[in-house]
């Protein structure tokens, strides 16, 4: 039996399916949300054509201009990537997290979540968008590969053999080739290509944030939370509250 939501806001009413591709999220999703861990918290930063973002436990009652995003609790859930079945469509279910420098594993956030709103692209951006991801992952992969001969590297470094690191710096770049070459070139699926050319989403976040749920009904409710006025930090000007409970 599928997980369902409702995140009642103070502009309405948004009902949530959680997947059980992502086994993790959806249980802590439904652990916090029968403590009422979610009661009394804000949509904390909205911004327009892009996605509302909530789950800061310091929202509760924060006075006006208070920098919210960094609460939560005091761990966070492994990645669950399940791709490209689960992507950023709009009404998306995705979790937030902090950045890559100092989050490689792109470990999400105990609490934060957002739902996505996006944008319609052309079919051309998209293809943008799979040069840009394939360089992407090339350079991932490099900097894996890199790292795993780091102590080699330091040592021909340290030892001024320039020949040697030329020699290894090109064995690097044939291995990532090689490596990049056997994942496969980042492709969207023609599923993909339908959905974000027709009725949108952010696609470039794909495999990049772990998604694990979408909105069944009240997306007319994101979608007016998404144009909500919002001051220099991206929170609304008047607050948009919730309380999340299990259906």
């Amino acid at each position: 039996m599928a997980s369902r939501i409702k995140i009642k806001t103070t502009e309405g009413d948004i009902i949530v399916r959680l997947y059980d591709e992502t086994p993790l999220h959806r249980d802590n999703f439904i652990k916090l949300a029968s403590e009422g861990f979610y009661d009394g918290t804000l949509f904390h930063r909205v911004i327009k054509d892009f996605m509302i973002q909530g789950g800061d436990p310091d929202s509760k009652g924060a006075p006006a201009g208070k920098n919210l995003g960094a609460g939560g609790p005091d761990y966070t859930i492994p990645a669950e990537f399940v791709y490209p079945q689960l992507y950023h469509k709009r009404g998306a279910l995705s979790a937030a997290r902090l950045g890559d420098e100092v989050n490689p594993n792109r470990e999400s956030s105990g609490s934060q979540f957002y739902i996505v709103w996006g944008d319609t692209l052309k079919s051309q951006e998209l293809k943008q968008l799979e040069r840009q991801m394939a360089m992407q992952q090339e350079q991932t992969v490099f900097n894996q590969i890199t790292q795993e001969h780091k102590a080699e590297l330091m040592d021909l470094r340290r030892n001024k053999d320039r020949a040697g690191v030329q020699a290894l710096q090109e064995k690097l770049v044939a291995d990532t080739k090689a490596k990049c070459k056997e994942i496969g070139i980042p492709k969207f699926t023609a599923q993909q290509v339908e959905t974000y050319t027709t009725i949108g989403g952010t696609p470039y976040l794909d495999n990049q944030y772990t998604v694990f749920g979408e909105v069944e009904s009240g997306l007319d409710v994101v979608e007016k939370i998404q144009n909500s006025d919002t001051s220099r930090n991206d929170r609304p000007k008047t607050d948009i509250s919730m309380t999340v409970e299990i259906m």
